[in-house]
């Protein structure tokens, strides 16, 4: 895990102005990554730095000479058009560019000249997904969303035996992985009918979750386990992620094998990687309620026990079309926290997804799954805050949701801040539903 360097020092302060506002999401303590190009343009997606309202062109930094030594490197790494070549160089050299990138963003520094012709404004320019997703792999640790829905179905016993001893998963689909502003298409499929005879038609349960992303860096061999002792050094950072589900279409296939076309129809990530150095003012202690079992040794370690969990604010926002049409800002349905809703670290993701011989690849991408708080208003999903569509949520504007219409769109918002730190955020996950094909 991260130490706190000169690059979390709180009182720093950036020559790029708007990086120092109080509520900017990107000041330089934070230096998260994308892949952007100025909007409407041909030109080619390329690694891009937050800061403030602007982006540090990594392409052109390089091509300017701005860096040096391992920095040099990995900059190149990052100017082409994802970061898997960067996320494969490891945490030494991702070290050293955030360095470089801290020293040439302070006020007064000497690299301005040189530094400031690649800022391009983050308004002007448009984003792809930030890395090419190889494999994707979905997991279950929010244990008051697990809770809750097994509630729904199994009010005496919600949570199943192994849920409290092994980090639940299953795999995604990679393909229909989208930036966060691309559209989500109301899904076609099957639902349960009449005397188990199946219906065919748009989803009427339409809902998001609202999750963590953790983009693998390094991989390891095949056949060859990940300690958790070293598990952190595999991830390059945490990007927010709304994985859409069709709860009537899962509800009638996800037996035996799991959910299939209530998941596979599309995913949206954040443009924004927040690398877990950043992240490292923010951690938190990692224990188990009294009387639950304690990990198995696999899974355990002093650090992750001491500093293994993530203190980050979550929020959910909507906005309907008709809010939209009535010139009415986006309304927020809840509010929570990861430390609060994960009941597995991203460490132990990484430890268990390897201990049977899985091999990673950079950029790889693992889901926390729905994060949820133990409360009503920390709630990850329409399932929850409806209790499964039986009780609407009343928006502001008197419009009623069960479930996601149409020309809703769903926004993610998430930051961290604590005393003695500077508050950084994730940007935004959004979302807006369109009417199925046909």
């Amino acid at each position: 895990m991260y130490a706190i360097n000169e690059t979390h020092d709180p009182a720093l302060r950036s020559w790029v102005e708007s990086a120092n506002t109080e509520d900017t999401d990107f000041p330089i303590q934070n230096l998260p990554f994308a892949v952007f190009r100025r909007r409407g343009s041909n030109e080619a997606f390329r690694g891009g730095v937050a800061i403030g309202d602007r982006i540090v062109d990594l392409a052109a930094a390089s091509a300017a000479d701005v860096f040096s030594g391992e920095a040099a490197n990995a900059a190149q790494a990052a100017g082409g058009d994802r970061l898997n070549a960067l996320m494969a160089l490891g945490p030494r050299a991702w070290s050293a560019l955030r360095l470089a990138l801290s020293r040439a963003l302070r006020e007064g520094a000497e690299a301005r000249a040189a530094l400031e012709p690649t800022l391009v404004e983050q308004a002007q320019a448009e984003f792809t997904v930030p890395a090419h997703i190889g494999d994707y792999t979905d997991f279950y640790i929010g244990i008051n969303h697990a809770t809750a829905v097994g509630k729904l179905f199994r009010p005496d016993n919600p949570l199943l035996p192994n849920y409290k001893w092994v980090p639940i998963g299953y795999h995604g689909r990679a393909s229909s992985i989208v930036v966060s502003g691309h559209p989500v298409r109301r899904p076609l499929g099957q639902t349960k009918g009449s005397d188990d005879t199946p219906q065919f038609g748009p989803c009427q349960r339409l809902d998001y979750e609202l999750e963590l992303g953790y983009l693998i860096g390094p991989g390891n061999e095949h056949g060859q386990p990940i300690a958790i002792e070293d598990a952190e050094a595999h991830l390059f950072g945490v990007a927010l992620f709304n994985d859409w589900s069709a709860r009537d279409i899962q509800a009638w296939e996800y037996q035996p094998l799991g959910p299939f076309l209530s998941k596979n129809f599309g995913s949206t990530i954040a443009p924004w990687v927040v690398t877990m150095e950043a992240l490292a003012p923010f951690r938190a202690r990692f224990s188990r309620p009294d009387g639950d079992p304690q990990p198995l040794p696999y899974l355990d370690s002093s650090a992750n026990r001491e500093q293994g969990s993530l203190d980050i604010v979550l929020e959910t926002w909507l906005q309907t079309a008709a809010m939209r049409e009535a010139g009415q800002s986006a309304t927020r349905l809840t509010h929570g926290n990861a430390r609060e809703a994960t009941y597995w670290t991203a460490a132990q993701l990484v430890a268990h997804h390897t201990v049977g011989g899985c091999n990673l690849q950079p950029g790889d991408l693992l889901g926390s799954g729905t994060l949820s708080g133990p409360r009503l208003e920390q709630a990850g999903s329409l399932l929850e805050l409806t209790s499964g569509g039986k009780q609407p949520i009343t928006l502001p504007n008197g419009e009623t949701r069960r479930f996601l219409a149409d020309g809703d769109e769903l926004t993610l918002r998430a930051w961290c801040e604590r005393e003695g730190a500077r508050r950084i955020g994730f940007g935004e996950c959004s979302g807006t539903i369109m009417a199925p094909h046909g």
